[in-house]
C-alpha cells in the first residue's frame, strides 16, 4: 500500500467499499500501487497496467492495454470510439466485485503478463483520423496555420482531430477551430 494513495480510499463516495475490494485484489497481485490523474494505479516497472475509478453509476476497473486482453468474461468496455488501447471492467455494486474476485485478479495478472511481455498496442496513424471538411478549408485558406499543424505532434493533431470532429454542427466545428488557431500558431495542443 502506498499511502499517498491512501486519502483516495478514505474520501467518501458510494464506491468505498468497492474500491476498498478492487485495491486488496489489486495488490495481491504484486503490483506496484502508485497515484496517477488522481486515482490508484497499478503498475510494473514504469508501465502503468491498471487503475481504479469510479464515476456516478459505477467504479471501474481500467487495463491500460485492455485492447490485448482475452476478455473470456466478455466484460471489458471501450469507453468512447475514440479510445483505442485501454478498455474499462465496470461494476455496480461490493457484491459484484466479491463475485468476480478471482476472475478480477486473472484479469489484472493477464494485463500484467502483457506488459512483462512487452506487447504494443497497433494505434492508428494521425491520417487515419478523420479531418473535419471546416478545418481542411482553414488548412488550405491559411498556409501558416497548415504548417504549425502538421508541426504540432501527432497526439496534438489527434486532440485538435477528435475534439473539431466531435461537434454535431459545423458553426460549432467552425467556432472551435477559430478559437484554436492561436494555440495551434504556437504549437500548442488542447491542454496546454
Amino acid at each position: 500500500m502506498n499511502p499517498k494513495v491512501n486519502w483516495f480510499f478514505e474520501k467518501e463516495t458510494p464506491w468505498q467499499e468497492a474500491y476498498h475490494l478492487l485495491r486488496d485484489i489489486a495488490l495481491s497481485t504484486g503490483l506496484t500501487e502508485e497515484l496517477k490523474w488522481g486515482c490508484p494505479c497499478y503498475i510494473h516497472g514504469k508501465a502503468n497496467v491498471v487503475l481504479i475509478h469510479g464515476f456516478k453509476e459505477y467504479c471501474a476497473l481500467l487495463f491500460m492495454k485492455g485492447v490485448l486482453l482475452k476478455d473470456t468474461k466478455k466484460v471489458l468496455i471501450q469507453q468512447t470510439v475514440n479510445v483505442q488501447s485501454a478498455r474499462q471492467w465496470r461494476f455496480t455494486s461490493a457484491k459484484e466485485i466479491v463475485k468476480n474476485k478471482a476472475a478480477i485478479k486473472a484479469y489484472i495478472q493477464e494485463a500484467w503478463n502483457i506488459e512483462k511481455a512487452g506487447l504494443k498496442v497497433e494505434l492508428k496513424k494521425t491520417k487515419e483520423f478523420a479531418m473535419p471538411a471546416e478545418l481542411k478549408s482553414v488548412l488550405k485558406a491559411m498556409p501558416d496555420v497548415k504548417k504549425a499543424f502538421e508541426q504540432l505532434t501527432p497526439g496534438r493533431q489527434r486532440g485538435y482531430l477528435l475534439h473539431f470532429g466531435s461537434a454535431k454542427q459545423s458553426s460549432t466545428r467552425e467556432a472551435r477551430i477559430a478559437k484554436y488557431i492561436p494555440h495551434i500558431l504556437k504549437g500548442k495542443g488542447l491542454e496546454d
